[in-house]
């Protein structure tokens, strides 16, 4: 029986402080974005804060405190910035982009004073909404301690109190891919909380097993990789494969019992419903289990919890 739709253990919420940065240039008198009919970063946003507050049974409470539209391009870290006439011209010849391609964080962080505005606690995290090309990592993570949260940390924050993390949205995407974003640094801060663990105890191994890997022993998967996935991105697969991803709606109670299952379970190869369904699967309630906490959400959401 799928049990997506059961009722969650009492769990009180996590909320986190968003500060959102838009790079949106105005071209002749339209931005960016409906130059060329992408995407409203603002409208993205609030999507994605409605699915997360549902595919964490309400656990999950971003509220955006802060928004920063910039009539511009954001600096590389070679000192480059794209004008309007020479984006334009790259993106519609998809050619002559400038290299390197990555942003200057350390740019970003002097010019809108983020590091105060995290140690003061105003904000929790960062948003970064931009074009293709913009620079972004996914997600990328800052503060004492900070580690590799799918891109390399920024080590000469450490003189921050607290570890926080920037998120780089692509607005010419959907929501999909923001969760997507969210995936990868989910896999990154539980992969750390799980380091060290054997495999026959370590429950995050567990949970993205899928059955390429692990043949007749599939779970939740990860990311790129549903229950019967053969290769990267293979969500639409109609092969029925068995897995025991129904249990982990009854976490930490575990029962064993395998299902069949494919890819009518999780949206048929729509990204956006196969990462609901993933992030579905994650433990979110009380009490702890040699030390580590039952809600996953304090980890994906908290890096300083990691």
């Amino acid at each position: 029986m799928n049990k997506s739709n059961i009722s969650p253990t009492h769990t009180d919420p996590i909320k986190r402080k968003v500060l959102m940065i838009i790079h949106d240039p105005i071209i002749a008198d339209q931005k960016l974005h409906d130059v060329f009919n992408w995407n409203d970063p603002h409208e993205l946003a609030k999507e994605y804060i409605r699915d997360i507050y549902e595919c964490s049974f309400g656990v999950a409470q971003y509220e955006v405190v802060e928004r920063i539209e910039v009539d511009g391009f954001p600096v590389k870290v070679d000192g480059f910035s794209y004008t309007a006439e020479s984006f334009l011209r790259a993106w519609r010849s998809r050619s002559g982009f400038h290299v390197p391609d990555a942003v200057d964080y350390y740019a970003l962080l002097e010019e809108f004073d983020l590091i105060n505005k995290v140690d003061s606690g105003t904000i929790d995290e960062v948003w970064l909404f931009a074009f293709p090309y913009a620079g972004y990592y996914e997600s990328i993570m800052g503060g004492p301690g900070a580690f590799w949260c799918n891109a390399p940390p920024l080590t000469e924050t450490a003189y921050c109190h607290r570890r926080f993390v920037l998120m780089g949205f692509n607005y010419e995407r959907g929501v999909g891919e923001m969760l997507e974003d969210l995936g990868h640094r989910a896999e990154s801060m539980l992969a750390r909380v799980f380091r060290g663990i054997p495999d026959a105890e370590n429950l995050w191994e567990r949970f993205t097993r899928y059955d390429l890997a692990y043949p007749g022993l599939a779970e939740v998967g990860n990311v790129h990789f549903a229950p019967n996935s053969e290769r990267d991105y293979d969500w639409g697969n109609l092969r029925v494969v068995p897995s025991k991803c129904d249990d982990w709606y009854d976490f930490p109670n575990f029962s064993g019992e395998m299902r069949q299952v494919n890819s009518e379970e999780w949206g048929g190869g729509d990204i956006r419903s196969h990462h609901r369904w993933w992030f579905r699967h994650f433990p979110h309630g009380p009490g702890k289990s040699n030390g580590i906490s039952h809600n996953w959400w304090e980890y994906v959401l908290d890096p300083g919890r990691v």
